[in-house]
């Protein structure tokens, strides 16, 4: 019988064996609302009561059979069982993980008993699980979805530099009157309004006394709209083994009409409010070091791969940046319309390259020739582990050592040169004379470093990971982050994603002083050393963009 006319049942009332969707719940609720809905149907709710009885499970059921019970108890053993292969299974798994990355620690300690010290010719395991990072090199993207990707990071990057470009048009137009302090020293618009308002007694106030809001608008430095037009746009940042510093979005500007600079930070609070702050406030600089050291900055100074000095003390900057007393800023990108231009409107605008110069180009090149062949399987381990060397014999801090500490660490690590090369390259660095550098100015010049295109995503990739700006990362985040499923030998199944990525665990956690955590300094030493032995551009690009996803 229906339970209802306008919702007629579809499968048997007492079916106990089959269920469908007109079968009647077995539950309180279900028998409580029948109940209810049948209140006002007299001889239909006798019926169904009696089939709701029929069809409830009495109580008082007879014990299961022994075939039951036989059945229930073999298919729990085998549950059991099961899960107790599967544990021991998994923990085997374990086991043999933590012996053999035992096994491959004490081989490497065997074959290379003074990490530290010693660094031969011979590949050690670290090598060569350093040398599967560079077979990380399939693209990640689709063509058109780099193409997409490309394009929204091109549009974001514009757009950051479009409100560096307005804020520093309205600090210099607007604030720049204001604070100009020739307002004050002006004498001559006082002695003419003396002159005028001489019968009259004692001049007004606003005639007897000037100060900064009771001022006029015109000076004779103002600046107009038209002449800081003419102006070239760079890239910059900071050459600095602090993270934080290191990873500042610097932008500068550098105005033909007076020859000065300046150099804003775009920064970011939260997710959608940014603001340009000012870095470098405007003014006429000089060059701190090198050949051109005492000149003023000119246009052909600023080109991709340069490097502009000022000194530290006499600029507003963060106690980080002031503990060293030169401030190198490295010019990454530079708007290359604007330099010919202002190259073509100038006169007079020549870029001249001393005999000098080109003579220590040509030697760091034959010096980084000679060891580019020794580090091309052994980058990875001697650029870290010399850093490391380096960071240890560096007790005050300041990051310069002597000629004898740089001898030793050569020979120490097997890059041997010729004396005389060694020579004239410690006499370009030593330029004040002291017997004193800069280990990572030494390391750069001796060994060369990769360029900004690749140092860029370096960069990008490491403000990912370390994206509260402490200059530090947990190892636990890298090992989070890190993906190793587009890895070739993950594709081919010569390899596990886990074994790629204890591979490069291993080898970056060699590199730090402290296992638990990477410096930024320590994360760019190894990929320093892993760019020797890639040639092309795109191969290292697509290693960061598969494994950290930028």
């Amino acid at each position: 019988m229906p339970y209802c006319k306008r919702y007629p049942r579809t499968g048997p009332l007492d079916s106990s064996t089959s269920v469908s969707w007109g079968t009647t719940l077995q539950t309180p609720y279900a028998q409580h609302y029948q109940t209810q809905q049948l209140a006002g149907k007299p001889c239909q709710r006798k019926m169904e009561l009696a089939l709701l009885e029929k069809n409830t499970i009495p109580e008082n059921l007879p014990p299961p059979t022994d075939n039951y019970k036989l059945k229930y108890q073999q298919c729990e053993a085998e549950m059991k069982e099961g899960y107790k292969q599967y544990s021991q299974r998994i923990t085997e798994k374990r086991k043999n993980n933590d012996q053999s990355q035992e096994s491959s620690r004490k081989a490497a300690e065997k074959e290379d008993p003074q990490p530290k010290d010693r660094t031969g010719d011979d590949l050690t395991s670290l090598d060569e699980k350093a040398l599967l990072q560079q077979c990380y090199t399939s693209k990640p993207y689709t063509l058109q979805h780099s193409r997409r990707k490309l394009e929204a990071e091109d549009v974001a990057a514009e757009r950051r530099k479009q409100a560096v470009v307005e804020q520093v048009m309205v600090d210099q137009l607007c604030r720049a009157v204001i604070s100009d302090p020739e307002q004050s020293t002006n004498i001559g618009t006082y002695q003419r309004d003396q002159q005028t308002f001489a019968g009259l007694g004692t001049a007004p106030l606003r005639f007897r006394k000037r100060t900064l809001h009771e001022t006029k608008i015109r000076t004779r430095s103002s600046l107009t709209e038209n002449m800081l037009s003419n102006k070239v746009r760079f890239d910059g940042r900071i050459i600095s083994r602090n993270g934080r510093d290191a990873c500042r979005e610097l932008i500068g500007f550098f105005f033909m009409c007076d020859r000065s600079l300046t150099v804003y930070e775009y920064r970011q609070f939260g997710k959608n409010r940014t603001n340009a702050l000012p870095f470098i406030q405007k003014g006429v600089y000089n060059h701190q070091r090198g050949q051109r050291k005492g000149q003023q900055y000119d246009l052909h100074d600023f080109y991709v791969g340069a490097n502009l000095t000022f000194l530290s003390c006499s600029l507003s900057l963060p106690e980080s940046i002031k503990q060293n007393p030169i401030l190198t800023l490295r010019v990454t990108n530079v708007d290359e319309a604007a330099v010919d231009m202002q190259k073509t409107t100038s006169v007079g605008i020549e870029q001249d390259i001393t005999q000098q110069e080109t003579d220590q180009s040509k030697v760091f090149r034959v010096v980084q020739g000679i060891l580019k062949e020794k580090l091309s399987k052994r980058g990875v381990r001697v650029v870290t582990r010399l850093g490391r060397y380096f960071r240890q014999l560096d007790q005050k801090g300041d990051g310069s050592l002597s000629k004898a500490v740089f001898k030793q660490a050569v020979t120490l690590f097997h890059l041997d040169v010729p004396e005389k090369d060694f020579e004239s390259l410690w006499l370009i660095l030593d330029d004040n004379r002291n017997d004193k550098v800069d280990y990572g100015e030494f390391t750069r010049a001796f060994i060369g470093e990769m360029n900004e295109y690749r140092k860029a995503f370096v960069r990008k990739a490491y403000m990912k990971l370390d994206f509260n700006k402490t200059g530090r990362v947990p190892m636990v985040d890298i090992r989070k982050c890190y993906c190793a499923k587009k890895h070739s030998r993950v594709l081919s199944g010569d390899a596990t994603e886990e074994e790629i990525k204890s591979s490069f665990l291993e080898t970056l956690e060699d590199a730090c002083s402290n296992p638990s955590e990477v410096s930024y300094c320590e994360f760019e030493d190894y990929y320093e050393g892993l760019s020797i032995g890639i040639m092309d551009d795109e191969d290292f690009i697509n290693i960061l963009r598969n494994a950290w996803g930028i």
